[in-house]
């Protein structure tokens, strides 16, 4: 059965929304790289002392003894991320009901290439790690693409790479973010307390409800929010999925038809774009080199996550695609051609934000962390610049 059309103001703010996205996004993402490149100086300096001390630093936020203790590392993963999460929930929300994902014909592509991007690369880390199983845990590390990295790439090249290879990332790498968030939902949970999740299964129900009756104000929701976020930290469940859960709960419209979700989303996109996810690369990018040699990134753990963004994203990404462009399930969009596909792929190798964000729930043990942000960096570092060569090449051929 084909599906009724769209009314033109909802296709009309679906690409506004897009346009934006892809402005704020691709900004932050040059913020980013500049914050990863502080981080990396910082603990590589004299200073490097301050800049542990920084993370360390604890932070309590209690009422009559009761609440939350942390170090400032943690709060920024814990809490912090949480919006960076809460945003990814309704970038995801919309897509589906009004932009790239809300039909077959347009999301079949993107989606058969997520699905080899995270496989592949998950494939050849246990691949490279079978001979130490220690290291397996980080299994879905290079799995994941960084949406504001690889758009801030594809901004340095302009007008040099049409638009809708741009949706096509975002596209695929929205999928990459659903699938990174079901993989930490099962995988990365390790124990949970059923009172204080029960707690948050109330809260949940009442968001729900206020999503039912299409509430238009924000206030509610932040405020159930902050309380359904407090409950899953207690529970066990990673607290970065309440955000998630929140942004399930927001209606596309409130009663008047006012544009609820896309309000929130665009009002959010800012702080996170330009201030939560800087903060997170500056507090987690930062691998110190000191005593390391060059060697270093050939060790099983660094190499799996380098070899799974770099060679892993091309594989699955292109071969994938390939499949479902030639079985007739899916078809290129106009003016984009195989190359192009390719350049896409490297580019989706850059992990950065959501792999760092896994191997700090995949190892504890700080020298595993450090090999972590070294594969990253190295994996991500080279899979864009050979992504942008190859744009480039591709472009004036």
């Amino acid at each position: 059965m084909t599906p009724a059309p769209k009314p033109p103001a909802v296709l009309a703010r679906a690409a506004r929304s897009m346009k934006d996205f892809l402005q704020q996004e691709s900004a932050g993402g040059i913020l980013l790289m500049i914050s990863a490149a502080v981080a990396v100086i910082w603990a590589n300096s004299p200073l490097a002392p301050a800049y542990l001390a920084f993370l360390d630093t604890p932070v309590s936020v209690t009422v009559n003894g009761e609440g939350v203790s942390k170090s400032a590392l943690l709060w920024i993963n814990d809490g912090l991320m949480a919006l960076f999460f809460l945003l990814v929930g309704l970038e995801v929300k919309r897509e589906v009901l009004i932009g790239q994902l809300s039909s077959w014909q347009q999301s079949s592509l993107p989606i058969f290439a997520a699905i080899g991007g995270m496989i592949a690369p998950a494939l050849i880390f246990v691949g490279v790690n079978l001979g130490s199983p220690e290291n397996l845990q980080g299994w879905a590390i290079p799995a994941a693409t960084d949406i504001a990295f690889a758009l801030g790439v594809l901004a340095l090249l302009g007008s040099r790479v049409p638009v809708a290879l741009k949706a096509l990332l975002l596209a695929v790498a929205v999928i990459d973010d659903i699938g990174a968030i079901a993989i930490i939902a099962l995988f990365y949970t390790p124990g949970v307390e059923t009172v204080m999740l029960g707690y948050a299964a109330i809260v949940l129900a009442v968001l729900a409800f206020c999503g039912w009756m299409r509430f238009g104000s924000a206030i509610p929701y932040m405020i159930l929010g902050v309380a359904l976020w407090f409950f899953v930290l207690k529970s066990g469940v990673h607290a970065t999925l309440a955000g998630v859960a929140l942004a399930m709960c927001i209606p596309l419209e409130d009663r008047r038809g006012n544009p609820t979700l896309e309000g929130m989303e665009h009002d959010l996109h800012p702080w996170v774009a330009f201030l939560v996810v800087p903060i997170f690369a500056l507090a987690n990018a930062g691998v110190s080199f000191e005593g390391m040699e060059p060697a270093a990134v050939l060790a099983p753990l660094p190499l799996g996550i380098a070899l799974g963004l770099l060679l892993g994203k091309q594989i699955g990404i292109v071969g994938f695609a390939w499949l479902a462009v030639k079985s007739g399930i899916a078809k290129l969009p106009r003016g984009i051609g195989w190359s192009q596909v390719w350049g896409l792929s490297l580019i989706a190798g850059i992990g950065f934000t959501m792999s760092l964000f896994i191997g700090n729930l995949a190892f504890a043990d700080p020298a595993q962390i450090n090999a972590v942000k070294l594969g990253v960096l190295s994996g991500s570092i080279v899979a864009a610049i050979l992504g942008v060569l190859l744009l480039l090449r591709g472009r004036k051929a």
